[in-house]
């Protein structure tokens, strides 16, 4: 909830409660990066610390900036925001398919780490579209549902399915387009997010069963593949994401090539005990140390104490926006709060999953946390139209630099001349 501070006469009307938190994700990420530094190749440690801190701060500087406009009035950019993107991610495909053929690549559209993903630009570091698209289709899909909503308090089939064929219209070919990359990490937090924002738009039951059903169905028949027809299974998915079952499932059996960044991380918790290796301990050399992995270096060098701190303070943002989404008495805002925690729970949950073990490696990073200026700066869009949701509250707290009533009442009190 924003409090309003009164100072002389100027007020200010701020969420100080979300903005702690941030400032303390922001310090939290800075120090894990700090702590990383011997882990990072080619003693990059202090180049990604130096971004970092400025994405955050252009991060902020965008969050105090949106929260000077109405909602409503940045709406109306979606669509125009959603088509750049578009053809953005059409750029990279494009460029994608020339180095398959060619060997060559689009201009600032080149491979990193196999993947099409970013807009490298000079001077300023990489852009990834995939990024700002989930937020797009967040908004987009929120505003779709509480429409519906509106426009129909007691839906029929063919309403729903209207509204599903409305949602896939924005949604479908952004999706693709990201499967295509290949970012299959932020695909599935996409299609997870909307899914999400299906159950909580009040669709009938007999879907969410049948959403249930098709994914077990599909895991099932997939690992069914995987333990008995792995040549078929192989002839329909890449050998890139079998090494990652591979990897997930044996982790010992290729630890020192597929299955190296889960055993690496496996071996750095499991030797840190209570409290760790120490500051910049390099105990066990951990590969992407600032990004995917930098929850296990920091628990290498603060043991079971630091990794608790950095779930506590995870869980502590997503508490808050479920406080913030409790207090939201607009439908639409609501549902972007709630697309928002669960698009966050969703990366938390994967990031750390994936580090202990518990779900297959898909290059997820923990957001807020690790290093990357799109998923920041991303966030923090979403966190300044949730700011200009927060409800503000009825108390005022006055500040005065005027000091002569304060002496005058101080005199009276105690009987001074």
């Amino acid at each position: 909830m924003k409090q309003t501070i009164q100072i002389g006469r100027r007020t200010i009307r701020c969420d100080f409660g979300f903005i702690f938190i941030l400032l303390v994700l922001f310090a939290t990420s800075c120090f894990a990066i700090y702590n990383a530094f011997n882990l990072i190749r080619y003693n990059a440690g202090p180049f990604y610390l130096k971004r970092q801190i400025m994405w955050y701060i252009i991060g902020f500087a965008m969050l105090m900036l949106i929260s000077r406009f109405q909602n409503k009035a940045l709406f109306a950019y979606i669509p125009i925001v959603y088509k750049a993107l578009i053809y953005v991610l059409i750029y990279l495909l494009l460029s994608k398919l020339l180095h398959r053929f060619t060997g060559f690549s689009l201009p600032f559209a080149g491979p990193v780490n196999g993947a099409f993903s970013w807009i490298q630009l000079p001077g300023l570091g990489s852009f990834q579209a995939s990024e700002f698209m989930k937020v797009v289709l967040i908004l987009q899909t929120s505003n779709i549902i509480a429409d519906f909503q509106k426009k129909h308090p007691n839906p029929s089939v063919q309403d729903d399915l209207r509204m599903f064929l409305q949602i896939a219209k924005w949604a479908v070919l952004p999706m693709v387009l990201i499967l295509l990359e290949p970012d299959t990490g932020l695909f599935i937090i996409i299609g997870f997010t909307i899914l999400v924002l299906l159950l909580c738009s009040g669709i009938r039951k007999i879907y969410i069963w049948i959403a249930l059903a098709l994914v077990a169905v599909l895991f099932g028949g997939f690992f069914f593949l995987y333990f008995y027809q792995n040549d078929l299974l192989a002839s329909l998915v890449s050998s890139y994401q079998l090494r990652r079952i591979d990897a997930w499932l044996y982790p010992e059996h290729n630890y020192l090539g597929s299955s190296n960044q889960l055993y690496t991380a496996l071996l750095s918790l499991g030797s840190a005990g209570l409290t760790g290796h120490g500051l910049q301990a390099n105990i066990v050399a951990i590969p992407e140390a600032h990004t995917d992995f930098i929850f296990a270096a920091f628990g290498q060098c603060f043991g079971l104490i630091g990794t608790l701190f950095i779930i506590v303070i995870c869980l502590g943002l997503d508490l808050y926006l479920c406080k913030m989404a409790y207090n939201v008495k607009v439908p639409a805002n609501r549902l972007i709060i709630i697309g928002t925690i669960a698009m966050l729970f969703y990366q938390q949950f994967q990031n750390l999953g994936m580090i202990i073990g518990l779900v297959p490696i898909t290059g997820i990073t923990l957001p807020l946390i690790s290093y990357g200026g799109s998923s920041t700066l991303s966030y923090f869009i979403l966190f300044g139209l949730i700011m200009n949701m927060s409800p503000t509250s009825s108390r005022i707290i006055k500040i005065s630099f005027d000091i002569l009533p304060h002496w005058i009442a101080f005199k009276e009190r105690f009987n001074l001349h």
